[in-house]
């Protein structure tokens, strides 16, 4: 199990989406389910990733943090609006990575023996959930930045051991053809009273890392390493990942990273035409380096094809932003928030926004009143009042 977060160093309690990331060493090879602490995510065009990933960096001429960026780009994509909700409530501040729940995000297709498909979802539910209020996070950030890894290494070698209850939901090929929104969209969710969690199994992490540098910093996870019975879904999100993780993993650790021993299939053993490189292993031995070939290469394994599905209809580059980008954030806000967790909700995202410049904090304003009209005269409010006590101060 990996969590990742902001950059080296950075402090655990910051603001941030969390990432969830599990490797499960199969007989079949490896499954990485790479996902994060929350169900959706910003973006559902995987074109837009890089840009995004951008705007959560530092200024490229001042080198901070830039809040103008992150909410210029939100307010334009509102289809960030679900997600921003969520990383500015309460849920944006979990209590350490032991009580925070893993979401594989995106939409799966898995594939039973008889050769059935169906989509799914994954869904990590901990033991507890506990989260931390803004100044308690804010306070962690300056006098104990290392503060969830200190508590999650601590329990572990106390015996109390961090476990998560693995649950999926499922949704039919034909549920998936009638359901008014679309399944694959990565901002949305699937609400439970349609598509319940089916309990499916559990994780217990027993043991820390013998050496943080080979089995943390050097694991490499990506959505495209599953195994025979998981499959990729229309999921777009979904399959701009297949490919950049790999990318990434090559300019940090190197064409070979999958040789590693914490990233190596250690219950199965690989067969390719991969070849040389740094840091190369065994090199696969004399086996031929081609395929198909006539003497003692890999064969195909039939049971890791991909199962067929139906395409119709024109392939052509649309603009989704203007998708129904409100409804679940209402429900968000309306139904799932009570009244002290809005309250919060509307001073955090006040607070990471005070000082944008005015047009920044008009537009992002104007979505959220989208979301719900009270929503959008509460942040009014609070930003009208802080411009006006801030034009009051007297200049020296």
């Amino acid at each position: 199990l990996y969590f990742s977060g902001g950059e080296a160093g950075s402090p655990d309690t910051a603001r941030d989406p969390r990432g969830f990331a599990v490797k499960f060493y199969t007989e079949e090879g490896n499954w990485d389910l790479v996902g994060n602490n929350t169900p959706i995510f910003f973006i559902r065009d995987p074109i837009q990733f890089p840009n995004f990933i951008h705007t959560q960096k530092r200024n490229p001429q001042t080198h901070l943090k830039d809040p103008n960026m992150v909410w210029d780009f939100w307010g334009l994509r509102p289809e960030s609006t679900h997600q921003v909700m969520f990383l500015m409530s309460d849920r944006g501040t979990p209590d350490g990575f032991r009580h925070m729940n893993g979401y594989g995000s995106h939409t799966f297709k898995m594939v039973n023996a008889e050769g059935t498909p169906v989509y799914c979802k994954f869904h990590w539910k901990p033991q507890k959930i506990k989260n931390l209020m803004a100044d308690e996070a804010a306070r962690l950030c300056g006098e104990d930045p290392d503060y969830a890894i200190r508590d999650l290494y601590n329990a572990i070698e106390r015996g109390d051991y961090p476990t998560w209850n693995l649950f999926i939901q499922v949704m039919t090929f034909e549920q998936a053809e009638k359901w008014p929104m679309n399944p694959f969209d990565v901002t949305k969710v699937w609400p439970h009273g349609e598509f319940p969690l089916i309990p499916v199994g559990k994780m217990v992490l027993n043991r820390n890392p013998k050496n943080y540098f080979a089995e943390v910093e050097q694991s490499a996870f990506s959505p495209a390493h599953v195994v025979p019975g998981v499959e990729f879904s229309p999921d777009k999100m979904l399959q701009g990942r297949l490919f950049s993780y790999t990318d990434t993993h090559f300019h940090r650790l190197g064409t070979n990273y999958l040789h590693l021993p914490i990233n190596c299939p250690y219950r199965a053993r690989a067969h390719n035409t991969q070849r040389d490189g740094p840091a190369c292993f065994d090199n696969q031995g004399d086996a031929p380096n081609y395929f198909p070939n006539s003497f003692n290469g890999h064969v195909e394994c039939p049971r890791s094809a991909e199962s067929k599905y139906t395409v119709t209809g024109d392939v052509a580059r649309h603009e989704s932003a203007n998708d129904d980008n409100f409804e679940q954030p209402r429900v968000f806000w309306q139904k799932i928030l009570n009244e002290d967790e809005r309250t919060r909700l509307v001073e955090n995202i006040f607070n990471a926004m005070k000082d944008c410049k005015p047009f920044i904090q008009d537009r992002a304003i104007q979505n959220f009143g989208k979301v719900d009209a009270e929503f959008g005269n509460r942040l009014r409010k609070k930003i009208d009042t802080y411009i006006s006590q801030k034009d009051a101060r007297p200049r020296i």
